[in-house]
């Protein structure tokens, strides 16, 4: 009778096992369908002052950065922030970098503000743009929004990516630029 308590426990052991496994494959696998052949090509940490902020990884087809091709830039915060303090700090910085129309700002920020959770230290949200359909956004590896404006797709990876970027030091180590 002992031995097949313990045998209906290893039993069940051996299903958790293989559930947790499958759950676990089918999230990788989820990113890999949404970025095919994207390699990494640089890493940075943005910190403000004396606060460490977060850490962004770019990843680009083939390793090489063309914003004609699909990429994705992640970034892993390194403490917590509102959904909404994300969504308006990217249309300001959309803004800072010479982009004016208030109306479509104020469209972006609806839209960033639904998609965009509450995040807490370790948490990652990655963008992945496809020039053909947009921009989608994940949590940890969960699909949690997209917007299909190919105009929102380049102004929002400009924040990074662009020569007029407010961080340009983080630009360089996301594109892999030798100083």
């Amino acid at each position: 009778m002992i031995s097949n308590v313990i045998q209906s426990i290893k039993t069940c052991l051996s299903l958790f096992a293989a559930v947790a496994l499958a759950v676990n494959a089918q999230g990788s696998s989820l990113e890999r369908a949404w970025m095919p052949d994207l390699m990494l090509l640089g890493e940075g940490r943005l910190r403000v002052l004396f606060w460490e902020i977060y850490d962004a990884s770019l990843y680009a087809t083939n390793g090489v950065y063309d914003p004609e091709k699909p990429f994705a830039l992640s970034l892993t915060y390194l403490r917590g922030f509102s959904g909404s303090e994300i969504a308006q700090r990217s249309v300001d910085e959309i803004r800072s970098q010479g982009f004016a129309d208030e109306t479509v700002l104020a469209s972006w920020l609806a839209q960033l503000d639904a998609i965009f959770p509450d995040v807490v230290e370790g948490d990652q949200i990655t963008g992945i743009s496809q020039p053909s359909e947009g921009t989608r956004f994940f949590l940890n590896g969960a699909l949690i929004g997209t917007i299909t404006d190919q105009n929102f797709s380049k102004r929002f990876f400009d924040i990074w990516l662009s020569e007029k970027t407010s961080e340009p030091g983080m630009r360089e180590s996301l594109l892999g630029i030798d100083k």
